[in-house]
């Protein structure tokens, strides 16, 4: 089984900085790749942004420009850095892993986190 486990999350006002991580875990897993998910009160989950195992790297439109995301492939590791945050960026982030299981056919899988609360005002 795959473990995802979120840390970083908290208040912060709104113009400042906050750093997520998020280490996976699990047995002949390639975790191809990792990335970040959020969900405000009322909304859907949405897209943040993602990054395999390549470096190639996705982001939502409303980010762009403020957040970074990284990975560390040695710990199956990936980062959030947010900048220049927004009111609107308020929302529980989920980390998500997707890959297969080495040796057992090509079939994608993808497993989450529990989340962590994002929230930021005055």
């Amino acid at each position: 089984q795959v473990q995802v486990v979120e840390s970083g999350g908290g208040l912060v006002q709104p113009g400042g900085s906050l750093k997520l991580s998020c280490a996976a875990s699990g047995r002949r897993f390639s975790f191809d790749k990792m990335g970040w998910y959020r969900q405000a009160p009322g909304k859907q989950r949405e897209l943040v942004a993602t990054v395999n195992t390549g470096g190639s790297t996705k982001y939502a439109d409303s980010v762009k420009g403020r957040f970074t995301i990284s990975r560390d492939n040695s710990k199956n590791t990936v980062y959030l850095q947010m900048n220049s945050l927004k009111p609107e960026d308020t929302a529980v982030y989920y980390c998500k892993t997707e890959g297969r299981y080495v040796g057992s056919g090509s079939t994608t899988y993808g497993y989450w986190g529990q989340g962590t609360q994002v929230t930021v005002s005055s």
